[in-house]
């Protein structure tokens, strides 16, 4: 099994006066189960997937979870959402039992669950494997911080810019790479003992399973094949902006469906929807969201496509693994894109309290000062200092440009 950054954190709250209910979401298979059971041994594990066994579960009065189940795992609650008002009577009442809340929805989103857990609970939610991830082979290894971890973690964001040198870390990190473009960062596809056709043929399962179970969970869909073909155009345009309108004219559907399918695959962690940059009301800048995909392998299965990548493609398995690694560690950031009406843009934006950081993606195997143009002209659009831009390619060699501007191997900055 691969180690997982989050585990720390997960033991953290844990062990904290406030985290005595832990809530963890994710998408199924990310390996949420398999995490906890390892790291709680002594907790009982409820599995309310099991439709005879969570009825029994939503008979049990405060009283008589307190007695049974004083610290336990729920797995899959959000199968059963009345289940989180026995857990918070428990909490209200009694100091000392202790509960972890598994579910493959972002659960705060039911508003039952929004309701009752409010102030009561420490969240965290649980993505694919990163790519520092995918490089250990056990859980006891040690999660490195990626460079691109290092830097948002760092006072000093100028002296250590790297010059990389082909060793055997860096072989490591190109090693992930490849695997992750072909397949994406799913546990079950990062075992070296499945070949291609096996993890090819597992993540066509997963596409079914999410239609067939997970999507369920969020809605009553009397006809699938409607948010089927959303999915897939979805897929195939990755990477590009949202326009819900021509969308569902393209389609024939309404606006508020289309809305609320992208949000399904928002909230059920299989897409991120990454706001438009627009806070500065003197420019034209487009207010329309853009998709990415959170897993490559998983994209490239709605698609039923094998092999290379686009470039869009390329683009969303970037700001996914970005998205993901800042998650892991917890830091504080807002994450957008910058496009202005004349076709200007800016792939993302990562927003602090005091600077931005912004970054181009190109999937050349070289860049030129011409990929930096719309890096340069960014500052005249921002509210706060640009402290660092970056170009994010294959290309292996470091570049510096003027502007605190720098071009830096993908493979190597994330891995």
């Amino acid at each position: 099994m691969k180690s997982r950054k989050i585990a720390g954190l997960i033991v953290q709250s844990n062990n904290s006066r406030t985290g005595r209910i832990v809530v963890l979401t994710g998408a199924r298979q990310t390996g949420k189960t398999t995490l906890i059971r390892h790291l709680f041994p002594d907790y009982e594990y409820l599995s309310i997937e099991d439709p005879v066994m969570r009825g029994q579960y939503a008979k049990l009065t405060a009283s008589q979870w307190k007695e049974l189940f004083p610290m336990a795992i729920l797995d899959e609650v959000q199968k059963k959402p009345v289940l989180i008002e026995s857990i918070k009577s428990v909490y209200d009442q009694w100091p000392n039992p202790r509960y972890l809340l598994l579910g493959s929805s972002q659960l705060l989103l039911l508003k039952k669950v929004k309701e009752s857990l409010a102030g009561r609970c420490v969240i965290h939610e649980f993505f694919p494997l990163t790519l520092p991830e995918l490089r250990t082979s056990s859980w006891d290894d040690p999660v490195e911080d990626s460079l691109f971890q290092k830097f948002l973690q760092r006072e000093d964001h100028s002296a250590w810019l790297p010059s990389f040198v082909f060793d055997r870390k860096m072989a490591e990190k190109q090693k992930a790479w490849d695997h992750y473009l072909l397949f994406g960062a799913y546990p079950a596809v990062s075992e070296h003992v499945l070949s291609e056709d096996e993890k090819y043929s597992w993540l066509k399962n997963y596409v079914r399973t999410y239609l067939e179970r997970d999507i369920r969970d969020l809605a009553s869909f009397r006809d699938l094949e409607p948010f089927i073909q959303l999915q897939r155009y979805l897929a195939i345009n990755t990477g590009c902006l949202i326009n819900a309108s021509s969308i569902a004219n393209r389609l024939g559907m309404t606006y508020k469906t289309v809305q609320r399918y992208i949000r399904y695959l928002e909230i059920s962690y299989q897409a991120v929807v990454l706001p438009a940059w627009s806070q500065n009301e003197s420019k034209r800048l487009s207010r329309m969201p853009k998709i990415h995909f959170m897993d490559n392998g998983v994209c490239q299965a709605v698609l039923q496509k094998k092999g290379g990548v686009t470039g869009k493609e390329f683009e969303s398995l970037i700001i996914a693994e970005i998205y993901k690694q800042i998650a892991n560690i917890n830091f504080a950031a807002k994450l957008f894109h910058l496009r202005t009406y004349d076709g200007k843009e800016v792939d993302l934006i990562i927003e602090m309290p005091d600077h931005y950081l912004a970054f181009e993606i190109k999937m050349a195997n070289t860049v030129s000062s011409a990929d930096v143009k719309n890096l340069r002209s960014l500052k005249d659009f921002l509210n706060k200092p640009l402290k660092q831009a970056f170009v994010l390619s294959n290309d292996i060699e470091t570049k510096y440009f003027d502007d605190n501007i720098v071009a830096l191997n993908a493979a190597m900055f994330l891995g």
